[in-house]
């Protein structure tokens, strides 16, 4: 079993950096609702939360406890999103840069360093961050940043299940994935107004133009 380490984060702090933020996304794969990006800010001496690793290898109820856990221990951190009209009209990749730039903005203090999953941020001089493969796996920042952005959309999308608008597609079931309860509901119901259209088969949605 693989937990993430602060190796990058010491190497960076003895390197004289003092906030040093990690930073990832999630919903990318989703046909429904928004892409949701958190960014953290650790302390350089702090006491690890037990058991930190991707958002992806959690049991929700371990991710909610552990979200309350780096929220305590944090010097910062912040969430950004960005819109289904954005994903629409720009492109996931596009819509997911811009959920993560807008976390770092919202950042207090500011950071001087930042460490990303896989991609780096565009428009941020690439002397500031480093992109690391399978950052959620291995680096602890970023893992702590997966739990905080996955915890928040799970629980945005559980809000939209209560409104009656949506209640015929059970977001707070499948968050918006493209479950066989989803495609069904889609089959039967047609899209929402915070479905994905593009994301969604067309064979699920024949009659659409």
């Amino acid at each position: 079993m693989i937990f993430p380490n602060l190796d990058t984060e010491k190497n960076l702090w003895d390197q004289g950096h003092r906030f040093i933020a990690g930073i990832d996304e999630v919903g990318r794969g989703a046909w429904a609702g928004p892409v949701v990006a958190a960014a953290v800010i650790f302390p350089r001496n702090f006491e690890l939360p037990q058991g930190l690793r991707d958002s992806k290898l959690l049991t929700p109820k371990k991710r909610e406890e552990l979200d309350k856990q780096i929220k305590e221990v944090a010097l910062g951190f912040s969430v950004g999103s960005t819109s289904v009209v954005m994903i629409e009209k720009k492109g996931i990749a596009v819509a997911s840069q811009v959920a993560m730039r807008k976390a770092v903005r919202s950042l207090d203090p500011k950071p001087d360093f930042l460490l990303t999953d896989y991609f780096a941020l565009k428009y941020i001089r690439k002397s500031c961050q480093q992109a690391i493969k399978k950052g959620d796996v291995y680096c602890v920042s970023i893992a702590a940043a997966s739990i905080l952005a996955k915890v928040f959309r799970d629980n945005l999308m559980r809000e939209l299940d209560r409104r009656q608008e949506f209640e015929v597609y059970r977001f707070g079931k499948h968050k918006g994935y493209g479950t066989k309860f989803h495609q069904e509901a889609i089959t039967r119901f047609g899209v929402s107004r915070i479905h994905r259209v593009s994301f969604v088969p067309r064979s699920l949605i024949p009659n659409l133009k």
